[in-house]
């Protein structure tokens, strides 16, 4: 039996990341920015300051997370963010700006080979999103990509961020699924990783054509778009 034959008899659940993942992230918020940075006068280039924009986000997250307090929410990590780089850039900006620009996370929309690749995968497999999202934010989102999950989970169901092990212990436990019937696919290397060290096979979108990197969590499938894992997996 092969690798891709053990993992489609014991998968039962395909489970997403969101943003990056399912959505385009730097591409939408980079065409949200441009022009906002343009009006204020700024020359600099957006998808780098998109980029700064996500990269410090990311990294306040890993802080509450390993800080064990209170759960911060993901939309006020994103406003933290935005208010710090722009403070960088020396853009003059209103709090309410930040939570505009932040906001515009809900709206994003699939990458165009997304919805048929899901739809052929759900003839197979359940369908889950497990994304570092607020609840209602991931709600809203569902207007705008329009792909129907059999169930959207937000880290906040386990007080952490990913790539909090607690996050993908809990999302299997609401499920009602062994860890190991789950492939938890992400476009970034530290969500396989964290979900590979819980117990989970990962698939790696490398839509960017990067390494992933030396690790002892390695991805059970790398492949470059999610129609090359839905005719891997179907």
């Amino acid at each position: 039996m092969s690798g891709h034959d053990e993992l489609r008899r014991k998968i039962k659940v395909c489970m997403f990341d969101q943003y990056g993942t399912v959505v385009d992230m730097q591409g939408g918020l980079v065409a949200v920015a441009t022009p906002f940075l343009e009006a204020k006068g700024w020359t600099g280039n957006p998808n780098s300051f998109v980029t700064w924009w996500r990269r410090t986000h990311f990294e306040n997250s890993m802080i509450d997370a390993l800080l064990h307090r209170e759960h911060t929410p993901y939309r006020e990590i994103g406003q933290r963010a935005v208010s710090y780089v722009m403070d960088r850039c020396g853009i003059i900006y209103s709090p309410e700006e930040v939570r505009t620009l932040v906001a515009e996370i809900e709206k994003l929309r699939c990458f165009p080979e997304v919805p048929a690749a899901l739809e052929k995968l759900r003839t197979r497999y359940k369908l889950v999103v497990l994304s570092n999202g607020d609840p209602d934010m991931l709600e809203t989102a569902k207007r705008y990509h329009g792909i129907p999950f059999d169930r959207v989970i937000s880290v906040a169901e386990a007080n952490a961020f990913k790539p909090h092990v607690a996050t993908y212990t809990k999302a299997a436990e609401i499920l009602g699924v062994a860890m190991d019937e789950v492939l938890f696919v992400a476009n970034h290397a530290f969500d396989c990783i964290g979900a590979k060290a819980a117990g989970m096979h990962t698939a790696f979108i490398d839509r960017r054509q990067r390494p992933f990197g030396q690790t002892p969590h390695q991805p059970d499938l790398s492949i470059r778009t999610m129609q090359d894992l839905a005719n891997v997996l179907v």
